[in-house]
């Protein structure tokens, strides 16, 4: 069994594993408890009171954070030539078509999110063994394929991402940095939170929100009170 660091230690100490917190304790405590040399990841794991092998309870959307995920999120905007300037405009990293469908078709995917329009998704059908389990294939549910390039563009640049519910019933996000303020983090966990909690299906009996932990890369859990969230 591998020994626990000083700073692991350290981090376990200030960490009351038979405390619920909430969410401004938690966001101020990550803080303290993150130790790594980098800007380590914040994420929350929320399980829910749902079972997604039902389409009725299945739990999909998109959330932008009020202070954004942290990232310098990479965007490939797939589209005709009438759209490249209003993709470039609103930031998007890279911009074209038939270069980049045979750039991905030998293997490159050096991109966090991929930005289409509706005439463009029978090209990247083919393409779904390579960008499916990376997660890169866009989706009219998430906005990212769209006839406003412009404004998909922006709203992922500017802190929108994806979650959907997992075969366990837990939705886990990126909400930040453990650079950002507690206030920031705190924001931003809210907002996913509270969209969550718009979503829940009619069909779900019982408790909803089961659990909420945030976690930084490497840092011990620290567990929420969902009603107090």
């Amino acid at each position: 069994m591998a020994r626990s660091t000083k700073k692991q230690k350290e981090a376990h100490a200030k960490l009351d594993k038979n405390k619920l917190y909430s969410l401004e304790e938690a966001s101020a405590l990550i803080k303290e408890i993150t130790n790594v040399k980098f800007d380590a990841s914040v994420d929350l794991a929320v399980r829910l009171g749902v079972d997604p092998r039902k389409a009725n309870q299945m739990v999909r959307g998109v959330v932008t954070l009020p202070h954004g995920t942290g990232k310098d999120v990479k965007v490939l905007a797939l589209v005709t030539p009438d759209k490249e300037a209003e993709a470039k405009e609103a930031g998007a990293d890279y911009v074209g078509l038939d270069e980049y469908l045979d750039k991905i078709k030998g293997g490159w995917t050096d991109v966090d999110v991929i930005v289409t329009m509706p005439s463009v998704m029978g090209k990247l059908g083919p393409l779904g063994r390579i960008l499916g389990p990376r997660g890169l294939m866009p989706n009219p549910k998430t906005g990212t394929v769209t006839m406003d390039v412009g404004k998909a563009v922006s709203d992922v640049k500017g802190g929108k991402i994806d979650f959907k519910v997992d075969k366990t019933g837990i939705v886990h996000a990126a909400i930040g940095k453990a650079s950002f303020s507690a206030d920031k983090i705190a924001g931003n966990a809210k907002e996913l939170i509270d969209t969550l909690v718009k979503m829940k299906p009619a069909a779900a009996k019982g408790v909803y929100m089961k659990s909420i932990y945030m976690s930084s890369t490497m840092s011990p859990s620290v567990q929420l009170d969902p009603k107090a969230v």
